[in-house]
């Protein structure tokens, strides 16, 4: 992949052609090409093969603050689903510490290069929904930006978010979000939970995503503290 020796449509050989050509074991052969697949070099179609992924279509990004997260908006574009309005979700509703079941939500896929990253369902309080009332961009399905709506609650609103509990699973996935990725309903992928909270810790976002396996990876770099 790196030698340009395989073009972006060219099927790679099959683990089974690998070890036997190269004289290794099928176990070997599929770690390496699932190493391969985390860093973003190749990906599987289920029935068609494995293929490389042009060095221009890569995704990667590296998170370490709220700053960060408020940048994805530079090289990705939020396409929305579903209009930011009033939800009934015991479940959001909980997690932001609601006296009521009732949240304000949005849906939207995000795309690098024309290509579905994930689908994300925001779940805001109320009242902080409606600071969000003018935004077109959150009101008509099928609207493009380059906008996150943790990047809008800091540019338009006083919402001071200042911190960020992720936590990553991997789950199957639901049916709305499957069609708007176009993969099957129930397959396990990457679901990544985001809760916001403001200085007083108090919350105030809630985002729930689920990654296309194709099309990203998710990768972290830890180093040794100390002497």
């Amino acid at each position: 992949m790196r030698t340009g020796r395989y073009g972006e449509r060219d099927r790679l050989p099959t683990d089974a052609e690998l070890a036997a050509t190269r004289g290794l074991s099928r176990q070997t052969v599929r770690r390496a090409m699932q190493e391969l697949v985390t860093e973003g070099l190749i990906f599987r179609v289920p029935g068609r093969g494995t293929f490389p992924v042009a060095r221009d279509r890569r995704y990667l990004r590296q998170f370490g603050s709220i700053e960060d997260l408020i940048g994805l908006s530079r090289d990705t574009l939020l396409e929305l689903v579903d209009p930011l309005q009033r939800r009934l979700d015991l479940a959001a509703a909980g997690r932001l510490a609601l006296e009521t079941d009732v949240v304000s939500g949005v849906t939207f896929r995000r795309l690098h290069d024309g290509l579905p990253l994930c689908v994300t369902t925001v779940a805001l309080p109320p009242a902080i929904g409606r600071l969000l009332a003018d935004v077109p961009e959150l009101h008509r399905p099928g609207a493009t930006s380059t906008a996150t709506v943790l990047g809008l609650l800091d540019a338009r609103t006083d919402v001071d978010v200042v911190e960020a509990d992720q936590s990553i699973s991997v789950a199957p996935l639901p049916p709305d979000a499957a069609a708007a990725l176009g993969l099957e309903p129930g397959r396990p992928v990457l679901r990544i939970d985001r809760l916001y909270s403001d200085a007083h810790r108090r919350p105030v976002e809630l985002a729930v995503s689920w990654f296309h396996p194709d099309h990203y990876s998710y990768r972290v770099r830890l180093r040794r503290s100390g002497g």
